[in-house]
């Protein structure tokens, strides 16, 4: 199966991250095309870079059924876009906050978020609750560290993410935390090594639940919420977004 993983940001070493991740996760013979919009933020650190980023990709999902791609991953744990790339997509679009909850809740009693600069907890608070995980989530912490350092050599975020996670057992009695940004992708073995317990990256995990949905003929139900945009003409920048049934 062909499953294209998207970072809805553009910057392309995380990219490059991402994808390495999402290929170690996959099962042999699946392909993973690992892409950015061509469009949007560098990084997504609130309510209004999501709103330009879902842009991007609902872009990247029109472009994969164009490609013949079996399902998608969106790779930022604001899940961007989810809802209307579900409106485009035949197959599985599932968003690496929504799986890394779903995998905690089947190891575990409760989980943590770990995330990044605390303006973005909101985001993470809206998440939990629309996805029904109150009562699994014991904290969401955040490490109030830029996106974009999880990229710079020589920064100490990996140590400030790894210490976040060990406060989040100690503190808040989680089982299992979750990486909170796609940018921890590669993280997710060193973290489980250092505080002792899972530590889930949502991009593998979303990488395994999309392989597990078109591998039982599953796609996107194409009823009511999810059925196909409306035709109708957008106008201005929008223009060539315009759905055309």
């Amino acid at each position: 199966m062909k499953i294209k993983v998207i970072n809805p940001n553009t910057t392309w070493t995380m990219t490059h991250k991402i994808g390495e991740a999402a290929r170690a996760a996959a099962a042999p013979g699946t392909e993973i095309v690992a892409v950015s919009p061509e469009m949007g933020p560098v990084s997504i650190e609130g309510f209004y870079d999501e709103a330009f980023a879902a842009v991007g990709v609902v872009d990247e999902v029109r472009k994969g059924e164009a490609e013949g791609c079996d399902g998608y991953v969106i790779a930022c744990f604001g899940d961007p876009g989810l809802n209307a790339a579900r409106e485009v997509a035949n197959g599985p679009v599932v968003g690496i906050a929504e799986a890394a909850m779903h995998m905690a809740s089947l190891i575990g009693g409760g989980f943590s978020i770990v995330s990044m600069l605390a303006r973005s907890r909101p985001m993470m608070e809206h998440l939990v609750h629309a996805y029904g995980m109150e009562h699994r989530c014991r904290s969401i912490r955040m490490t109030d560290i830029p996106v974009l350092d999880l990229e710079e050599e020589g920064s100490d975020a990996q140590e400030r993410v790894i210490e976040e996670c060990r406060k989040a057992l100690e503190l808040d009695h989680a089982d299992c935390v979750l990486l909170g940004c796609g940018g921890m992708s590669d993280l997710m073995a060193k973290v489980t090594r250092e505080i002792g317990a899972p530590a889930i990256d949502g991009v593998s995990a979303g990488v395994k639940l999309v392989e597990g949905l078109v591998s039982l003929g599953l796609g996107t139900s194409k009823r009511q919420g999810y059925a196909k945009p409306i035709p109708k003409p957008y106008t201005g920048q929008f223009a060539p977004f315009a759905p055309v049934g």
